[in-house]
């Protein structure tokens, strides 16, 4: 079973008088996450900014599957049987968890890939049912993981890995088709390693480095990016140049990162719980989909891995850190 966490204080006798709303939250990550700045922490400040304090007209309810994909569906009827006012949840699998437990509790998504070909919605314009929030155009992005990942180095790798997790496949169904597109254009060989645990990450470096990969693109999912600082130290120690669709990857030490601006958009989430607190029907409430996208490279990676990136892509990224 996951771990809980309830975040809250005991009322005053004149805070008692007011509203109290309850949102569950089901995180895929380690509870170590939950005030993370650049992940649930932004949605954290978004209710903030817009008025809901904890412990004063909000309880906010943990559930975390700490990167077991197989607790979900117990984690979120655990999260229906509290009745909350509405849940909150960051990937597809944690989505699709929560419509088998409920129909009728407004579901707010932070980054769900597709969800009206995952079955979650009828339409981005008018989702119907009991869903709503934001959806991450993995389908469109991920071909750019590998021609950016390819500009990036002088000397083009032959093959590229894609990490991707066998127990979230929906970065395999969205992303990989785009990839493997993208490499045809190339001629470049992609190699896919599952990836469900450290000790798989462990393993499919080994592989990397024996078939003499040259690059690695890291594939969406909750528990790859729990372990984004395992995946930085072996692609270093192996000398593999990494893309991460998430900036926290670079952050960490990688090599580069193409990815929508998360603050931003977690924080747009509480916008939604807001809306749907007073009385919006989440069904009648428009998916957003990111329109922005920066590239972030890690200069000082890059040296590491004795690499020089070309002067025109340091030109197109939005941030380097050096």
């Amino acid at each position: 079973m996951g771990l809980c966490l309830t975040l809250a204080t005991s009322l005053s006798s004149g805070q008692q008088q007011d509203k109290v709303w309850r949102i569950g939250i089901l995180d895929m990550r380690l509870p170590s996450g939950v005030m993370d700045p650049e992940l649930i922490g932004g949605f954290m400040m978004g209710l903030r900014d817009l008025g809901y304090i904890e412990g004063k007209n909000i309880v906010a309810d943990f559930r975390f599957a700490e990167g077991h994909y197989e607790r979900l569906p117990a984690l979120a009827a655990e999260l229906v049987r509290n009745k909350p006012d509405v849940i909150v949840t960051y990937t597809t699998p944690a989505a699709r968890a929560l419509r088998q437990a409920t129909t009728t509790i407004p579901i707010v998504m932070m980054s769900v890939a597709d969800p009206v070909g995952n079955g979650l919605a009828a339409s981005l314009a008018r989702p119907g049912g009991n869903l709503t929030g934001l959806a991450n155009p993995v389908e469109d992005v991920a071909p750019k993981y590998l021609e950016l990942l390819l500009a990036a180095l002088s000397r083009k790798p032959s093959r590229v890995a894609v990490l991707v997790n066998p127990a979230n496949p929906a970065f395999t169904v969205s992303g990989l088709p785009g990839i493997r597109a993208a490499a045809q254009r190339t001629h470049t060989t992609i190699v896919p390693m599952d990836a469900a645990t450290p000790e798989d990450i462990d393993r499919a470096f080994s592989v990397m480095s024996k078939e003499r990969i040259g690059g690695v693109i890291v594939g969406i999912d909750a528990f790859l990016l729990q372990q984004r600082r395992q995946i930085v130290d072996l692609a270093i120690r192996y000398r593999i140049a990494s893309m991460f669709p998430y900036r926290e990857g670079v952050t960490a030490g990688g090599l580069l990162s193409y990815a929508r601006d998360n603050p931003f958009y977690l924080r747009r989430a509480a916008v939604y719980v807001d809306k749907i607190l007073k009385g919006a029907n989440p069904g009648d409430l428009p998916i957003e989909q990111p329109i922005r996208f920066y590239l972030l490279i890690n200069r000082t990676t890059a040296r590491t891995l004795r690499l020089t990136i070309p002067q025109e892509i340091l030109l197109r990224a939005d941030e380097v850190i050096e």
